[in-house]
């Protein structure tokens, strides 16, 4: 999930009831439940560096224990700094506690998303993903921010009509938030094994089917892009199942295996090539014919002949967010190659690896 859903789930979990077992443990929860992605400085090495190592080690059970210790330690950072009066220590063990199973929600909240993450890397380096909400959830930040922001408004008006004053406030809201969650994540779940149904009844591809998936709309739970993959060729479909409808077509909805080219087989060999297909689902990788890459134009030095070879995710290469797939696929990637099989270049998306 996106970082402000990470950071408000954090302050939620704590809230129902962690945030009274210790000092700090709100803010701890809260920076524990984004930890994971400071692989995001893996970036800094190029953009397939920062693809290669993102959602690795940093969202792991085995990573996790460690995280936690770094948020523990900032803490005690900050308890220092404040230099707080010894009766009032935080309870250290407590808090990496909390803070690890801020973590373990970063993992189980990336798990739902179609992108997936690995919590067994590096004993088991395959991806796992739900599928059943998309990166960005309207309904789970509605709920959050309002588990939050609802206390809080509800604390004015209690100074405005009373004295008294709740040290510990909100428990009871962050609970319901995160029953509501619970109760929305097992109904996308539901909807998504429906839209699989339809998808399986309305003999979608024609061909037997060798494998199916769903991925989510981000604004409603009725909405999917259905991938039929068969032997020769992906099917894709567009499924309401509120009205129980499997929209395709055989002309613009089927997408044949390309071939493998010489250029294609040097690719996937690659460096990029190795690191996309370990994590794609359902690839499709093109040879795109003779191109240089934007850079290399004003070269002389830089080779003249040279094939461009897509990489592109099925389970991205649908109009989730209106606008959104202009130009090159969503997280899709393109590798140069030379005559002699050489790969003279690498980008994810319009960022060159260097």
């Amino acid at each position: 999930m996106e970082p402000v859903t990470h950071f408000l789930s954090g302050a939620i979990l704590s809230r129902a009831g962690f945030n009274r077992k210790t000092a700090y443990a709100t803010l701890a929860m809260t920076l524990a439940a984004e930890m994971p992605d400071i692989d995001v400085f893996w970036s800094i090495r190029g953009p397939l560096a920062g693809f290669q190592h993102h959602r690795g080690i940093t969202h792991t059970f085995l990573g996790a224990p460690f995280e936690a210790l770094v948020v523990t330690a900032v803490m005690w950072g900050i308890h220092t700094l404040r230099k707080k009066k010894p009766e009032q220590l935080p309870k250290w063990h407590l808090l990496w506690l909390f803070s690890m199973l801020a973590i373990f929600l970063h993992i189980l909240l990336d798990f739902t998303n179609n992108y997936g993450v690995r919590p067994l890397f590096p004993f088991d380096p395959h991806w796992h993903a739900w599928s059943i909400v998309f990166i960005v959830d309207p309904f789970l930040l509605l709920v959050l921010i309002g588990g939050l922001v609802l206390p809080a408004i509800f604390g004015l008006t209690d100074r405005e009509i009373s004295n008294r004053r709740v040290v510990f406030r909100g428990q009871g809201l962050a609970i319901t938030s995160l029953v509501l969650i619970c109760l929305y994540y097992g109904w996308r779940s539901t909807e998504q094994a429906h839209a699989l149904n339809l998808v399986r009844q309305s003999g979608v591809g024609g061909a037997p089917a060798q494998r199916l998936a769903a991925e989510p709309y981000p604004f409603s739970p009725f909405h999917w892009h259905a991938i039929v993959e068969t032997a020769d060729y992906y099917q894709t479909a567009d499924v309401s199942t509120w009205t129980n409808i499997v929209d395709t077509s055989d002309a613009n909805d089927r997408i044949p295996k390309p071939p493998l080219t010489p250029a294609v087989a040097a690719a996937k060999q690659s460096w990029l090539g190795r690191v996309y297909l370990n994590w794609s689902q359902f690839p499709v990788t093109r040879d795109a014919g003779r191109e240089l890459p934007p850079d290399y134009a004003e070269d002389p030095n830089a080779p003249q002949i040279l094939t461009r070879v897509d990489f592109e995710d099925l389970r991205f290469a649908y109009p989730a967010i209106p606008g959104g797939n202009e130009g090159r696929p969503p997280l899709g990637a393109s590798a140069y190659v030379a005559p002699d099989g050489q790969i003279e270049a690498m980008y994810m998306g319009d960022k060159a690896q260097k």
